[in-house]
């Protein structure tokens, strides 16, 4: 039977909900508070320039493709993807650089010259997260974390020992180098905790890392949200902007309709792809599943301070993605999750999509994105932003040896007032609740609500995780959900 299906929020998650839910035969309606649509992936456009203000990496392809495939369609029948080659960039000091291929071949040949007989160990190590890969993306993260037994497979039986080691051990067993290990925790960031805090069956990061490649969509990630609300509208979705949700109704122990801009609008199921705990705050107490406590206690994935810089020429020495680990790795982790305070050397990283995409930056010019991770909760005021480029565009001059600072034309900022203003995230934070042993799976805020009769949940506070391809996973599990218990 055709439900009326009201969607809050328009990310990457709520739009692969929207194209399930509709094309199982519901009417479809989203309702997204700010002017554009996307959630923390929309897009800044300024004197020619065009950012990504939020996700700017493109990850594991294939799940993008699955995505699609659902729908008989694929990426290329939306955005061109571009394999960048080289993938990124590490810097470590001045002319002290490591730059990562586009294919496994010659980054274990890279890895071998930094340190004799680390190549082999490389693709030992690669073929386990390539093993880990198969059964964690083309299995486990598509069970929607009811229960315990779902993570219970011959598979992972034979894995259990990697879900209580964890990525820092197990990298620092292999290699010794520095330089080497950095590298490959670096994917797990992606996951939101630290290393030592990430159990090694995510080593499968390290396989879309090297296996899999890094990726552009022409005209940035935002292409992706665009593909995505066209594939949408063609199932018969209908998406409203400027459409703030204020209040989830209940009666009766059933969510029956929403109010919208001050409008009491009706539904048969409520699904929201907002932050979580803010989810919560539009309904009663009384029919709230976690408490202030439960948010409190659980491990956040950082915030961030982003800058969109637009420069007057072209800038050298960096690649599409840079990373600068020049400072120590261990003291800005424990800025971020041990003792939460601003990082007094932040690592951070740069992002210049015009070294890809030529319109991405006027002719002649170079559009730049900066990013310092950052504890959520954070005191945020512009001296402090000011403080922090200064710190980072003075090592970026230092170590790419080049001036940049008087070829600004204009930056914006983007920080933790930002990520709560724009996205109601909680504290701020810019990629949801870590993936740590604890938050795994059936662990994590469940898709459907305990509480409340048709209420559902979906993101990246919610099974499987941070992250835009399980971003586009956790819609289509919320849809499978909803369409199993109507």
């Amino acid at each position: 039977m055709k439900k009326q299906i009201k969607i809050i929020g328009s990310g990457f998650s709520s739009l692969a909900a929207a194209c399930y839910l509709a094309q199982q035969g519901n009417e479809v309606v989203v309702y997204e508070k700010n002017t554009t649509i996307g959630g923390r992936a929309r897009q800044l456009k300024k004197e020619g320039f065009t950012f990504d203000i939020g996700p700017t990496w493109y990850w594991m392809p294939d799940v993008f493709e699955r995505f699609f495939a659902d729908f008989g369609k694929k990426p290329s029948d939306y955005y061109e993807l571009i394999k960048l080659s080289p993938a990124y960039q590490v810097y470590f000091g001045i002319r002290d650089f490591v730059t990562i291929a586009d294919n496994l071949h010659d980054i274990i040949t890279t890895f071998e010259t930094i340190e004799k007989g680390s190549g082999k160990r490389l693709e030992t190590f690669i073929k386990t997260a390539q093993s880990n890969y198969d059964v964690a993306i083309k299995d486990l993260v598509y069970r929607p974390g009811i229960s315990p037994l779902e993570l219970i497979t011959f598979e992972t039986a034979k894995k259990i020992n990697q879900f209580f080691g964890n990525i820092s051990k197990d990298i620092r067993k292999k290699f010794s180098n520095p330089k080497q290990i950095q590298i490959l925790e670096f994917p797990v960031l992606f996951l939101g905790a630290k290393p030592s805090d990430t159990p090694s069956f995510y080593s499968f990061m390290n396989f879309a890392d090297f296996g899999l490649g890094t990726w552009h969509p022409k005209n940035g990630m935002y292409s992706v949200i665009l593909a995505m609300e066209k594939l949408a509208k063609e199932l018969g979705v209908i998406i409203h902007t400027n459409s703030n949700v204020e209040k989830v109704i209940i009666e009766n122990g059933t969510a029956n309709a929403l109010i919208v801009n001050g409008k009491t609008i009706t539904a048969d199921i409520i699904l929201s792809g907002a932050d979580y705990h803010h989810s919560e705050s539009l309904l009663d107490q009384k029919h709230r599943q976690y408490s202030e406590n439960y948010w409190n206690k659980r491990t956040f994935a950082p915030s961030s301070l982003l800058f969109y810089v637009g420069f007057d020429k072209k800038i050298e020495k960096v690649e599409h993605h840079t990373l600068f680990f020049d400072v120590d790795f261990d003291a800005h982790a424990s800025a971020i999750y041990d003792n939460p305070k601003w990082p007094e050397e932040p690592l951070f990283y740069a992002s210049f999509p015009s070294k890809t995409d030529a319109d991405a930056a006027p002719e002649g010019k170079e559009a730049g994105i900066f990013l310092i991770p950052l504890s959520p909760g954070l005191e945020d005021t512009p001296a402090l932003r000011e403080t922090y480029f200064e710190k980072i565009i003075s090592r970026f001059e230092k170590l790419t040896e080049q001036t940049v600072k008087e070829s600004i034309i204009f930056k914006e900022s983007f920080c933790v007032n930002d990520f709560i203003k724009e996205y109601n995230s909680y504290k701020g934070n810019a990629y949801g609740l870590a993936n740590t042993l604890l938050q795994t799976a059936f662990l994590r805020p469940k898709l459907k609500s305990k509480k409340v009769r048709n209420l559902f949940f979906t993101g990246q506070l919610t099974v499987p995780g941070p992250g835009v391809p399980p971003a586009l996973i956790s819609g289509k599990l919320v849809s499978e959900l909803i369409q199993k218990n109507h």
